[in-house]
């Protein structure tokens, strides 16, 4: 974890967290921790490493989450992604997908702590950087007030340096994973009363988070931490706000056409190493959220740049579609 006590991050998510994705965010805030999409602990110790970890150097502080439940395994690839210079390397505890359960990891491994433990105790063992953990509240039937304690305390004694907590119950059975994220109702003060049993651990919270308003209140509320997922993701001007909840930094302003004309470039390196417009783009869709010309600026960047051959003039197209005023400019 960074010196800073009160941090926002950026959640890992799964086929929107990549590089392209992180290197876009880091534009919007200096500070926020980024996060990658899971890693499954065997495709990065026998996998193509330099797509599945590599990394812009302006995406610093960026951490590794790592899936997986042999503990030999996950310390091998935690080595891997500091040695690829990650800033932190993450377990992965939450994620409740038929995939990750038929591969013993996520959310189910809340129904085992102590081989959490184990997994936290073997990449601490091999690392210099901090390793952290990722949660819910619980899964399935737990009671949650046992089942956190007690997957916290483990982690922490194996050496973790921070816990995230989404701050639902993942239903295992029953649920799909989109219903996982909306239907099991959020119970941010079983975070909080994690974070007063354990002041002097860093406990950060996730799970609905949509504005820095929100941000600010959990973290009046004693927790160390705050992680937007899709609030950043779907609307990512919020994280031009970012920056402004560090002491002594302010938020913004931000420079949207010295932005996009460095996304505009970014594309075009990409697009001349073999890439595609859209791989960029996709992620940015949501970027003038409620501007006048919002609308049209997303219509041609979803049905322009996924074309073949589309290059970055289409980034710059759109951008000319939206009216900025000074307020918007300043974001």
């Amino acid at each position: 974890m960074t010196e800073n006590k009160d941090k926002l991050s950026v959640a890992p998510m799964m086929d929107w967290t990549d590089r392209h994705c992180r290197f876009f965010h880091r534009r919007l805030t200096r500070r926020a921790l980024l996060y990658t999409e899971m890693v499954v602990a065997d495709a990065a110790i026998h996998g193509d490493r330099g797509r599945l970890l590599g990394f812009d150097d302006c995406e610093h502080p960026v951490a590794l989450q790592l899936g997986g439940s042999d503990p030999e395994k996950l310390a091998e690839a935690a080595r891997i992604g500091a040695d690829f210079g990650y800033d932190e390397i993450n377990l992965n505890v939450g994620c409740p997908s038929d995939r990750v359960q038929s591969g013993t990891f996520g959310a189910c491994l809340m129904k085992t702590p102590g081989l959490v433990a184990d997994c936290v105790a073997a990449m601490k063992g091999v690392v210099s950087v901090p390793v952290t953990v990722k949660c819910r509240i619980g899964v399935d039937d737990q009671d949650s007030e046992i089942a956190l304690d007690e997957l916290a305390d483990r982690v922490f004694a194996a050496g973790a340096d921070a816990l995230w907590v989404h701050a639902r119950k993942a239903w295992l059975q029953g649920l799909s994973p989109k219903e996982n994220r909306d239907i099991p109702p959020l119970d941010y003060p079983r975070v909080y009363r994690l974070k007063q049993r354990l002041p002097e651990r860093f406990v950060g919270i996730n799970g609905g988070i949509l504005t820095l308003e929100e941000a600010r209140a959990h973290l009046g509320n004693g927790v160390d931490g705050v992680m937007l997922g899709r609030a950043a993701y779907q609307n990512p001007g919020i994280l031009a706000g970012v920056d402004g909840l560090y002491p002594g930094e302010a938020g913004g302003p931000v420079d949207f056409a010295e932005l996009i004309d460095a996304m505009a470039e970014y594309a075009a390196r990409h697009i001349a190493r073999g890439g595609r417009l859209a791989h960029v783009t996709r992620h940015m869709t949501g970027l003038f959220h409620g501007l006048p010309g919002a609308r049209r600026y997303r219509q041609i960047l979803s049905t322009e740049a996924v074309k073949p051959g589309a290059d970055e003039k289409i980034l710059l197209q759109a951008f000319a579609e939206v009216h900025l005023d000074e307020t918007a400019r300043a974001a």
